[in-house]
């Protein structure tokens, strides 16, 4: 009679188990439904992984594979870096009684704010190479089967470049397919709590995988098409369209965070002449030629866009008027200095302006880059003007 009870007892906790798993399934298939952008997608995927509402992990990390580069980089992670770190983070959550919905909302705020989470920074300063050296992570890659690293296998990955990074106890990774080739690995432990992980707790984590690779190829093939309707054909620059939407987005920046924005509007001298003498094939690879000359004088954060015909604009955030100037006197001397690139002399005129010292609001600041553009035009052409 008691054996009959302890299993009735037993089957009613794994019925109670079952309800709760497919109740957060059905949750997290209906954030992932919400949105296309893979960084959104991929902060589901973490949350869900991390929530006490979802999977219930300490830790989540991603990582994806690059096989044209031969690595190996991470990308996203959510966790304590640190274990004192955890009891702050689950009191707020408790005080503010944030459920899955709610910490998915947070990603827009902690997307923006000058201070990152440091597990999530550490995540992303991640990078391995595709090869045995990797140790564990390649592993995961490319065997393409969960890899559960426990508490009695450290002492055979004391010196391995993941292990020295998180300094887990135990943990899972996870490969996520598509098209039969592994893209990713996920990454899974209880850093704090120290709750060891079971057969079912991986069997979970391999249909949430199998959930999130789905997803994540949905987000990559909306990505491909935005890029290619976003993108200058002939120079691969971002094109009018989408220099006018970063622009609205890095001045709400700039405001909000009281940080310097500057934007350059280039055009190539006597480009008309360049085109009628020599024809439009040799125009457009002096266009392909020039536009791959700015893209390497700016720096890594700066967005190069062809905004129309011979004219290209460049939103600079975060930068001084002082280094702007820096920055553009060094593209005007690069093309002008790179002649064997062309059939004839080419040089291009720059203005700059800023916001919001310089600047009240977007049109304004195109506005004084173009008059800029236009004194130097005046002047002789084949120089900066500044506002």
């Amino acid at each position: 009679m008691e054996q009959d009870i302890e299993k009735i007892k037993n089957l009613e906790e794994e019925l109670k188990r079952t309800r709760a798993e497919f109740r957060m399934f059905y949750e997290i298939s209906q954030a992932l439904r919400s949105t296309l952008n893979l960084d959104e997608i991929l902060y589901i995927i973490l949350t869900g992984i991390t929530a006490h509402q979802g999977l219930g992990f300490n830790r989540a990390a991603l990582f994806f594979v690059y096989y044209n580069q031969n690595k190996i980089k991470g990308i996203m992670g959510i966790g304590p870096a640190k274990p004192q770190e955890a009891q702050g983070i689950w009191n707020w959550i408790e005080q503010e009684k944030k459920d899955l919905h709610d910490l998915i909302k947070e990603y827009h705020t902690m997307k923006t704010a000058k201070d990152k989470p440091t597990f999530f920074e550490l995540v992303k300063n991640l990078e391995f190479p595709l090869s045995k050296e990797a140790g564990i992570i390649y592993q995961a890659f490319t065997e393409g089967m969960p890899l559960q690293v426990r508490s009695q296998h450290l002492a055979n990955v004391e010196n391995d470049f993941l292990y020295k990074a998180f300094l887990f106890e135990e943990a899972v990774l996870v490969p996520l397919w598509t098209k039969n080739q592994v893209i990713a690995a996920l990454f899974v432990d209880n850093f704090v709590t120290k709750k060891p992980i079971n057969p079912q707790d991986i069997n979970i984590l391999n249909m949430f995988a199998s959930q999130a690779s789905l997803a994540i190829e949905n987000s990559k093939l909306f990505e491909d098409t935005l890029f290619k309707a976003h993108t200058d054909s002939l120079t691969g620059l971002w094109n009018y369209g989408y220099f006018q939407y970063r622009l609205d987005e890095q001045i709400e920046y700039s405001l909000r965070f009281n940080k310097n924005l500057c934007l350059l509007m280039i055009d190539i001298d006597d480009f008309k002449l360049y085109n009628d003498t020599l024809g439009h094939l040799e125009g457009d690879r002096a266009l392909v030629a020039i536009s791959s000359i700015i893209k390497n004088v700016c720096r890594r954060e700066d967005l190069v866009c062809r905004y129309g015909g011979e004219e290209f604009a460049v939103i600079l955030p975060e930068i001084s008027l002082q280094d702007t100037y820096i920055i553009a006197e060094r593209m005007r001397a690069s093309v002008e200095g790179q002649r064997h690139l062309f059939k004839r002399e080419v040089t291009i005129s720059i203005g700059i302006s800023s916001f919001p010292q310089g600047s009240v609001d977007k049109n304004s600041l195109i506005s004084k880059a173009d008059s800029c553009l236009y004194k130097a035009k005046q002047a002789g052409k084949n120089r900066v003007v500044g506002a």
